[in-house]
C-alpha cells in the first residue's frame, strides 16, 4: 500500500535535468491533510522517500534528501527580530530549518526602513515578532514557528535556548551580548553570532565552554557609552553579508559539519566591506 505523500509525487527534473520526483506546493498540502499531520511531517515523509518538496528543489543538489530532512528536524532559538534577525529568520525559513523560536519585544519605526526585511512603510509602528509570523507564513508554511514579543532578560537566555539544536543571537547593540552567550554556554548549545557597525561586520560561532567575542568587545564592567552601531550606523550589505555567515554556519552544524567559524580557539571572520578586506583569527583564551 503507497503512503498519500506517494501517491501525489509527480515526475520532474532538477534545473541541471536530472529527473526527480516532486511533491508540489498544492500536493504537499493536501498530502499533511491526508496523513492528519502537519506540513513539516508531510515534507519530511517526502524526502524520506527520495522525494523533494518542491520549494526546495534550488537547495539539490548542494543538499541531498537526507541533508534536507535533517534541515527540517532542526530546532533553533534565535533572539532579534531587526536588521540582522530578520534575515536572518527569512533564510532559515527559505532553506527549510523545520523548528524556529524567536523573540523580539520591539516595534518598527522609520529608522528600521533603510535595512530590516520586515520592515516596511505599513508595518511602522506593528510588533517585529508579529510581522515576522505573518512574513513566515507566507514564505513556507511547513516551518513551525514559535514567536513571542518578549524582552529576553539576561537571566533567562538559558531557559530560551534550551533544548534547541542552534542558538542564534540577532541582537542589536552590545548590551545583552554578553548573556547570550552564557545562556547558550549554561544550555549546552552552540550559539551563532554576528553584529554590523556600518561597513564592517563580525562573525562567530560559539561552542559550548568556548570563548566568544562578547567578553572582548561587549564588556558588561565598562562604562556604558555608545556602541559602534550606533556611531555608524547599519548598511544594508554589511547586514546581507552578516546573516549569509550565521545561515552558512547554521547549515554546518545541523548537518553534523564543524563549524568555521568556531572553535577550540574561538575563531572569528571580521570584515570591511569599504576596503573588501577579510580577517580570521582566535580570541585568546
Amino acid at each position: 500500500m503507497t503512503s498519500p505523500v506517494d501517491d501525489l509525487a509527480e515526475s520532474g527534473t532538477l534545473p541541471d535535468g536530472t529527473p526527480v520526483r516532486i511533491l508540489s506546493l498544492r500536493s504537499a498540502r493536501s498530502a499533511a491533510h491526508l496523513m492528519g499531520t502537519g506540513l513539516r511531517l508531510a515534507e519530511i515523509t517526502a524526502l524520506e522517500q527520495g522525494i523533494i518538496p518542491e520549494r526546495y528543489l534550488r537547495n539539490f543538489k548542494t543538499f541531498d534528501c537526507a541533508a534536507q530532512a535533517r534541515l527540517l528536524n532542526t530546532k533553533v532559538a534565535m533572539v532579534g527580530l531587526g536588521g540582522l534577525g530578520g534575515h536572518i529568520l527569512d533564510g532559515l525559513a527559505r532553506l527549510g530549518f523545520g523548528i524556529i523560536s524567536a523573540a523580539d519585544h520591539d516595534v518598527f519605526e522609520p529608522s528600521n526602513l533603510n535595512r530590516q526585511l520586515l520592515a516596511t512603510q505599513n508595518s511602522i509602528g506593528a510588533s517585529k515578532a508579529g510581522t515576522a509570523k505573518a512574513r513566515l507564513d507566507e514564505v513556507n508554511p511547513a516551518v513551525e514557528l514559535h514567536v513571542r514579543q518578549l524582552y529576553v532578560e539576561p537571566e533567562d537566555f538559558e531557559e530560551f535556548y534550551a533544548g534547541v539544536d542552534i542558538a542564534i543571537d540577532a541582537l542589536g547593540g552590545a548590551a545583552c551580548r554578553p548573556a547570550a552567550e552564557r545562556g547558550a554556554a549554561k544550555a549546552g548549545v552552540p550559539l551563532i553570532t554576528a553584529a554590523v557597525a556600518g561597513w564592517t561586520l563580525l562573525a562567530a560561532t560559539v561552542l559550548p565552554g568556548g570563548k566568544g567575542p562578547a567578553g572582548y568587545f561587549c564588556p558588561e564592567t565598562k562604562a556604558k557609552k555608545p556602541s559602534a552601531e550606533d556611531s555608524l550606523g547599519c548598511l544594508t550589505p554589511a547586514i546581507h553579508v552578516a546573516a549569509g555567515l550565521v545561515l552558512a554556519e547554521a547549515v554546518r552544524i545541523a548537518l553534523g559539519k564543524p563549524p568555521q567559524l568556531g572553535g577550540p580557539g574561538g575563531r572569528m571572520v571580521a570584515m570591511d566591506l569599504e576596503r573588501m578586506s577579510l580577517e580570521r583569527f582566535s580570541l585568546p583564551t
